[in-house]
């Protein structure tokens, strides 16, 4: 597939191409996010929605541009899937306004995405897929997609698959490194230990129970279906967010004792690279959706400046980790509630 020539797409495309964004992964489910389409300028924006926001958990904003970033890649594959486009895209163009996160331009059509390295140019072996092409083959499951709070099998993600997904971070300029058995072990302990301290903090315990539970948003935040059931044993770094306040009759499972774990970084520590790293992450979880491997996302000890750090791993340079991820073959997840189309879509003619 070639891309199509610049237009402005549809009322309906960007409904659609919005309905697809919205579907990425955000801190506890809270979609800090909001679009803005200009018809004549041919854009659509993708901005923060600051009133929610976790103050305590996220005082930074490093998980709410993870959260944007994620839903502009959704948006590229989107408009790629339904309209055949591969817009240009800005991050961060204007310094007087942080909250607008990118700006997707339907009227410049540029072949290579945003920051991405598309596998070949003029001269590329015609078996090389486009980029286009590729994004269009992950919307097939960009629905399935869906973080996994249940127990893992122990078969191991195979060396091939594995080069894949790294290769998918690369593309959108992240690097994604899986841990040595050490490393690994290492990376469980400050879970472990960014859980202790979360309980021991009320204010970063009530950024949670706001999202979690029955107290939540009905459109958004974690059901207690999606939490799936108590670890009664095993190592996997899922986070017990109802604590003590669990209901008695939540179930308990056996978790898997030797989690597979990958850790997505990049270079630098800033808000482009948090979108970009936001980009790499959904590309990476599509990715392995598409081969048949299940997720979820461990944030806890990255939630803390004194274990973050510890966190990236001493054998590479695979720069500061932006967001751990646990792989492994078992159920696919419950999918939780989205804010609707017309609640975070604006449009401007």
């Amino acid at each position: 597939m070639t891309p199509d020539n610049s237009r402005t797409p549809t009322d309906q495309e960007l409904r659609d191409f919005v309905a697809d964004a919205v579907t990425a992964p955000s801190l506890h489910n809270s979609q800090p996010w909001s679009f803005r389409a200009d018809r004549a300028r041919r854009t659509l924006q993708v901005r923060a929605d600051r009133s929610r926001a976790l103050p305590h958990v996220d005082p930074e904003g490093r998980g709410l541009h993870l959260a944007g970033g994620a839903a502009l890649f959704n948006l590229r594959v989107s408009a790629a899937a339904r309209a055949g486009l591969d817009p240009a895209v800005r991050l961060l163009p204007d310094p007087g306004d942080p909250d607008l996160l990118a700006e997707v331009d339907f009227g410049e059509v540029t072949g290579s995405g945003a920051g991405a390295r598309p596998p070949g140019g003029d001269d590329a072996d015609p078996s090389v897929r486009s980029e286009l092409d590729e994004l269009t083959e992950l919307h097939a499951v960009l629905r399935d997609r869906h973080s996994s709070r249940e127990p893992f099998g122990a078969e191991p993600v195979d060396a091939a698959l594995r080069d894949g997904l790294r290769r998918a971070a690369l593309l959108e300029g992240a690097r994604l490194v899986f841990p040595d058995p050490g490393h690994n072990e290492m990376v469980l302990a400050l879970s472990r230990e960014a859980e202790l301290r979360e309980e021991a903090d009320p204010d970063r315990r009530s950024d949670l129970e706001h999202w979690v539970g029955d107290g939540r948003p009905a459109d958004s935040g974690l059901p207690r279906e999606a939490l799936g059931p108590r670890q009664r044993s095993g190592g996997a770094p899922v986070r017990d967010f109802e604590g003590p306040d669990a209901p008695a009759d939540r179930p308990g499972a056996k978790f898997e004792a030797d989690p597979q774990l990958a850790l997505l970084g990049t270079t630098g520590d800033g808000a482009r690279d948090w979108l970009r790293a936001g980009q790499a992450l959904e590309r990476v979880l599509l990715q392995a959706t598409q081969d048949g491997i299940a997720t979820s996302l461990a944030t806890a000890a990255l939630e803390w400046d004194a274990l973050r750090w510890a966190v990236r791993d001493p054998q590479t340079d695979s720069g500061p980790v932006q967001m751990v991820i646990r792989l492994g073959y078992g159920p696919a997840g419950v999918p939780t509630e989205r804010r609707p189309v017309t609640d975070v879509l604006t449009v401007e003619d």
